[in-house]
């Protein structure tokens, strides 16, 4: 069993699960986003279907700014995992998503109507500038 911080409960220890509770530290400890700031397993209905966000990090006002799809480190970050974050963002409309396996990360941000490539992890300060 892992302790995951933001569901604040003992979750199974997945490889998947491994790579979430990675990425809360990372996004927590690298990027500033306080951890009341983010949930984990974010239900959300698309249509007719329902699903769950890997993470979601909200800004100071509660809308969501960065949205996360978590893979086993096994799983190729492919067109496939960026095509159904682009679902969530569609629900979610967040300015920035992240893709990761815990050995690939991509991140993008918004501008426009479109996604631009980031090169870092920006800071919970930085995304908050984000034209929304």
């Amino acid at each position: 069993m892992l302790f995951d911080p933001l569901r604040k409960k003992e979750v199974p220890d997945t490889p998947e699960e491994r790579v979430r509770q990675w990425c809360i530290a990372l996004l927590r400890d690298n990027a500033g986003i306080p951890t009341g700031l983010m949930t984990s397993e974010w239900a959300f209905d698309y249509g007719a279907k329902r699903y769950r966000a890997d993470i979601v990090a909200f800004d100071r006002k509660a809308e969501p700014l960065l949205v996360v799809e978590c893979k086993r480190p096994d799983v190729p970050i492919d067109a496939k995992v960026l095509e159904q974050a682009m679902r969530y963002h569609i629900v979610l409309n967040a300015p920035f998503l992240m893709l990761t396996n815990g050995k690939n990360n991509y991140l993008y941000k918004r501008e426009g109507d479109a996604f631009q490539p980031l090169d870092h992890l920006p800071s919970y300060e930085e995304m908050l500038q984000c034209p929304r």
